[in-house]
C-alpha cells in the first residue's frame, strides 16, 4: 500500500487521511470474506478487533452475518514450554497440512510491549514458508496483556476465518504459565509441546496445564535425541494415565516429533483426525463447542459489566477515596465495594 506524506500536496495528503478514515463497507467485507478473499479477511479482522465505539455495531453486523457460513473446522490450541519449538511446528505442521489441500489459518499471538501495548514478535517472518503458501492465512494479533495470551477478540477471529473457507484453525499461545484454560475453552483439541529431558520438566510442570492437554508432542526427536525423545514421551504417557482427561471418552496421548526433519508430524495429524472422529460420533465434540458458546456469552457480560462500572461518572469520582481509604485501613474492602455499588446501582 502507498504511503503518503504531506510533501506530496496538502490536498491530496486530506484525501487520503479522508479515504482512510471511512467507515468498512459491511456488504463488500461480508462478500469479499465467503469468496476467501485473505486481504479482505484481513481487514474484517482489523475491524472486528477494533475498540472504536463507532466501529462495534457494524462489526456485531458483520459476525451475525458470517455466523452461519462458520463451524465447519477443527480448532487445534497450541502451547507450549520456552524452547519447544512452537513456530517451527506450527510452520512444518501448516505446510503438511496445505499440500495435502487443506486451507490452514494461523492465529499466532504476539506478546505486547507493556510500554507502548505494540507487538514485539513479527509472525510471518518466523513462519516465512507458511505465510507465501496460497492454503495459509497468518494473523498475528497482540495479546493486549490479555490472560492465555490470546487477543480478547480471538473467538470471533476464529469465525471469521471458518467462513472464510479455513478448516483447520491454529490458535498459538503465548506461552506455559499465561491462563491456558482460556485457550482450551475456545478449541477442540489442546495440545502442548515439550523437549527432553521431561524428568526436569515434571518437577516444574503445574498440574492445572496437564489436566487441560488432549496430547503433548515432544519436538526436536531428531539426531541424537530420538531415543531421548522417545523415552521422554513414555514418561508422559505415564504421567497422562494418572491425570483426568479434559475430553469424555479420550486418553491424552504422548508422540515424539521433528519439526525440523518433519518426522512424527503425519503421526500427529492423525491422532487429531482420530480425536475429531470419536468425540463427533460421542456428541463430545458438538457438546463442547455448546458450552464454549455458553462460557463465551457470560465473559462477554462480565466484560461489559466491568466496562460500564469503570467507566460510571461517579464511580470515577468516587473510586480515589475508596482505594485510599482501603489502603489506610479507615475501611474495609467490603464496605468499599458496597458504596461503590451503592452509587453504581442508584443509576
Amino acid at each position: 500500500m502507498r504511503k503518503w506524506s504531506r510533501s506530496m500536496g496538502e490536498q491530496k495528503y486530506r484525501k487520503f487521511i479522508k479515504r482512510s478514515q471511512q467507515e468498512p463497507n459491511v456488504d463488500e467485507l461480508f462478500k469479499r470474506v465467503l469468496d476467501g478473499d485473505r486481504m479482505f479477511l484481513s481487514k474484517a479482522i482489523t475491524f472486528i478487533e477494533s475498540n472504536a465505539p463507532r466501529h462495534e455495531k457494524a462489526a456485531g453486523e458483520l459476525m451475525q452475518r458470517l455466523l452461519p457460513h462458520t463451524g465447519n473446522s477443527i480448532r487445534i490450541g497450541i502451547t507450549g514450554v520456552p524452547g519447544a519449538g512452537k513456530s517451527t511446528f506450527i510452520e512444518t505442521f501448516g505446510l503438511m497440512l496445505c499440500n495435502l489441500g487443506h486451507r490452514v489459518a494461523v492465529l499466532a499471538v504476539d506478546p505486547s510491549s507493556t510500554v507502548r501495548g505494540g507487538s514485539i514478535l513479527g509472525d510471518k517472518t518466523r513462519m516465512e514458508q507458511l505465510s507465501k503458501h496460497p492454503n495459509a492465512f497468518i494473523r498475528p494479533s497482540p495479546s493486549g496483556g490479555t490472560l492465555g495470551g490470546v487477543h480478547r477478540k480471538t473467538r470471533e477471529t476464529i469465525l471469521a476465518c471458518e467462513a472464510a473457507g479455513y478448516d483447520v484453525i491454529l490458535v498459538e499461545t503465548v506461552g506455559v504459565g499465561q491462563s491456558e484454560g482460556v485457550v482450551r475453552g475456545m478449541v477442540d483439541f489442546f495440545m502442548m509441546l515439550a523437549i527432553t529431558g521431561a524428568g526436569d520438566e515434571l518437577q516444574g510442570m503445574k498440574k492445572g496445564i496437564m489436566e487441560l492437554v488432549d496430547a503433548i508432542i515432544i519436538n526436536k526427536a531428531d539426531g541424537s535425541n530420538v531415543e531421548l525423545a522417545k523415552k521422554t514421551a513414555r514418561e508422559f504417557k505415564q504421567i497422562l494415565h494418572f491425570v483426568q482427561s479434559p475430553t469424555d471418552g479420550w486418553t491424552p496421548r504422548a508422540l515424539p516429533c521433528s519439526s525440523l526433519k518433519g518426522t512424527g508430524i503425519k503421526e500427529v495429524w492423525e491422532m487429531i483426525q482420530q480425536f475429531a472422529t470419536e468425540t463427533k460420533l460421542s456428541g463430545v465434540f458438538e457438546s463442547r463447542r455448546k458450552k464454549q458458546a455458553k462460557d463465551w456469552l457470560h465473559a462477554l457480560i462480565h466484560e461489559r459489566l466491568q466496562k460500564l462500572f469503570f467507566e460510571h461518572a461517579e464511580i470515577k469520582k468516587l473510586m480515589p477515596k475508596m482505594e485510599h481509604q482501603v489502603m489506610n485501613e479507615e475501611l474495609t474492602v467490603k464496605g468499599a465495594c458496597d458504596q461503590l455499588f451503592s452509587v453504581f446501582n442508584r443509576n
